[in-house]
């Protein structure tokens, strides 16, 4: 059995295992370096990018080993730093638990050296994370990290960290989290997705629970207790401390609790025992959608639960723009609005996409996380006019929509499938990239595939051999 897992100092000569190295897990060893661990990073990768991060690691001293995860790279091992691309599945992490070598996530492992100098409000959900970290940074005027882009160990484990950050935490990151403990914990939604990675809809919210596990009393937690998943896992494992409930739709009112509402065109917060106050008017929103409305109920509780004053978050909420792939209009052409939801990567998500728009001409598909798309039947039922199908699981969406009766064509590529879309949309449609899959099956990332997308709409406008 090793040695019982080290904490700040403590770190100082141990041998730490890094496994997977893209942005946390470099992020993760170079903290690790710094703390004086003796680290050996390893990818199951190999490939000149890879090469270039492990030339780097390796100056700064770290023993680094690319091209697989054998379980022998445990041997002498104290620690293991996973990184999201490693399942708990994989043999080395199931060889690790079964040695009872601690396996943590970066964000654990920033949350143990920053010793507690930084206060953390921390998001989770299944879709509408990022946005909703985004307006609670913006409100709270604190930096953002995580799962949004900047590992948490860069921002909270310097020598001058932030008083206060948000963190955009995955249920990967917070599958292998021990001790990390927010003082507000943000919970957006819960629906199936990564089922591939967890292995059950249940191992999934087991790990989102994760999230206010170990908070305490004083701590709060933020519920959206307009979505199920949320208040199922709210109530099989209650946050110990004081819960805000949040709601665009009133659900959840008659709690007794803090409280964010929509009443009377603005969003508003309510305190036990008081009247409402409004917060910012719904009309002066930029965000869209009516899961957008869930996102900023969410990132006004979290900011009043952190400290900030209801008067001051009309102007950061008023102002804030969604990021890029996130329900973004591209363009219009005639009577017709291209709008790139590439974000969508689940039909949870494609879902809130479809149900923002009245006519749609639908571009779904790509790689499968191991989920099912019956949900989606009454929402394309509804409001989808034709579908058009790209990627590894386009036949299993084309089933669904020709078993609707909807006119479906199936284009194989983003290319093919622009081209089609703006010859079957007409006056009053959204053609809407909501692809309800993973990219990697045609793309890099999302980011890829709603650029490719925001790219072929743009060239719809060009002469023929125009660039």
């Amino acid at each position: 059995m090793s040695a019982p897992p080290p904490e700040g100092a403590a770190l100082a000569g141990r041998m730490v295992l890094v496994a997977g190295l893209g942005a946390s897990g470099v992020a993760a060893a170079r903290a690790l370096l710094a703390a004086g661990a003796r680290v050996l990073a390893a990818d199951g990768r190999d490939d000149d990018g890879l090469r270039g991060r492990a030339a780097g690691l390796a100056g700064a001293g770290a023993d680094v080993r690319l091209g697989g995860l054998p379980p022998s790279l445990l041997d002498g091992r104290d620690l293991v730093i996973a990184s999201p691309g490693v399942p708990p599945s994989d043999p080395l992490l199931l060889a690790a638990v079964a040695a009872r070598v601690p396996v943590w996530s970066e964000p654990e492992l920033a949350w143990r050296l920053a010793r507690g100098r930084t206060r953390l409000v921390a998001v989770t959900g299944t879709n509408g994370k990022t946005t909703t970290t985004e307006l609670v940074a913006a409100c709270l005027g604190a930096p953002a990290a995580g799962n949004i882009g900047t590992p948490l160990v860069e921002l909270i484990v310097r020598g001058d960290p932030p008083p206060l950050a948000v963190a955009e935490l995955s249920s990967f990151q917070l599958h292998f989290a021990e001790t990390l403990r927010p003082d507000v914990a943000v919970l957006v939604n819960v629906a199936p997705d990564h089922l591939d990675w967890h292995g059950s809809l249940t191992a999934y919210g087991v790990a989102k629970a994760r999230l206010w596990a170990r908070q305490r009393a004083e701590d709060w937690a933020v519920v959206n207790a307009d979505d199920p998943g949320a208040r199922r896992i709210a109530a099989a494992a209650p946050p110990p401390g004081g819960t805000v409930t949040v709601s665009a739709t009133g659900a959840g009112t008659g709690a007794g609790g803090p409280h964010v509402d929509i009443a009377g065109g603005a969003v508003r917060w309510r305190a036990p025992g008081s009247p409402p106050v409004a917060i910012v008017p719904v009309d002066t929103l930029r965000v869209r959608g009516a899961h957008n409305l869930d996102n900023v109920c969410a990132a006004a509780g979290a900011a009043i639960a952190a400290g900030a004053d209801p008067a001051s978050l009309a102007a950061p909420l008023a102002g804030f723009r969604p990021g890029a792939h996130r329900l973004e209009h591209v363009a219009r052409r005639g009577d017709v609005d291209w709008v790139n939801d590439s974000k969508a990567t689940n039909p949870h998500a494609a879902r809130a996409a479809l149900a923002s728009f009245d006519s749609v001409v639908w571009i779904a598909g790509g790689l499968n996380k191991g989920l099912a798309f019956d949900d989606l039947v009454d929402v394309v039922r509804g409001r989808v006019r034709a579908a058009i199908t790209i990627g590894e699981c386009g036949p299993q969406i084309a089933a669904l929509t020709r078993r609707l009766r909807i006119v479906t064509v199936e284009a194989g590529t983003l290319d093919v499938a622009v081209a089609v879309a703006a010859g079957l949309a007409r006056s009053g449609d959204t053609v809407l990239l909501a692809p309800a899959a993973a990219s990697m099956d045609q793309f890099v990332d999302y980011a890829d595939r709603g650029r490719s997308f925001r790219d072929l709409v743009t060239r719809l406008d060009r002469p023929a051999g125009a660039r």
